[in-house]
């Protein structure tokens, strides 16, 4: 039964990452074991000042196992990441957002407002220049410069020939807001 419920975990967790469309998490209260792991696959986090943050499994003589040693360490750094994770040390807000993992720490009541905010800034724009950006950051944050920097230029040249980019121009010198339509 352990077997077969993570492997579902596995699955969605993949999907999740892989997925062209931003997440964001907002959180609120205890984040801890799986649900930080969920929380740190999303592309931003917005916590509330008093959220808490933990990954606990080696107190259960397991490791996280979806995901969270891989995306605690690329948030905030291996020593700290292994500092975290070897001692389920809990954490706070404002820790998370000092060392780079949280984007921004909300007073109480706010989370939900901030990230939908947030998710509005982006559905302003267009939605291929979205996807291919965040492609590009992920995949490039995972080699060199140099190889990044070409794979940025083949998603900048794919959206040379869309009608975003075109409809994006034209109501920048229009000055009037942009009508995206997702090709």
């Amino acid at each position: 039964d352990w077997i077969r419920l993570h492997g579902l975990a596995e699955r969605t967790t993949e999907l999740r990452v892989d997925c062209p469309v931003p997440w964001i998490a907002a959180v609120h209260g205890a984040c801890y074991a799986g649900g930080l792991e969920m929380a740190l696959t999303c592309d931003f986090i917005y916590a509330e000042r008093d959220a808490r943050f933990a990954l606990t499994e080696c107190q259960l003589g397991l490791i996280p196992g979806t995901m969270g040693t891989q995306t605690l360490s690329r948030a905030v750094g291996e020593r700290r990441a292994k500092e975290l994770i070897l001692g389920a040390r809990v954490f706070t807000a404002e820790e998370a957002h000092q060392w780079g993992m949280v984007n921004e720490v909300c007073e109480p009541g706010t989370v939900v407002d901030q990230a939908l905010a947030a998710a509005a800034r982006i559905a302003a724009c267009a939605p291929l220049a979205v996807r291919q950006a965040k492609k590009a950051i992920h995949h490039g944050l995972q080699t060199d410069l140099h190889t990044g920097y070409r794979f940025e230029l083949e998603a900048w040249y794919r959206l040379l020939d869309t009608q975003d980019r075109h409809e994006g121009v034209a109501a920048f010198v229009e000055k009037r807001p942009p009508r995206f339509q997702g090709c």
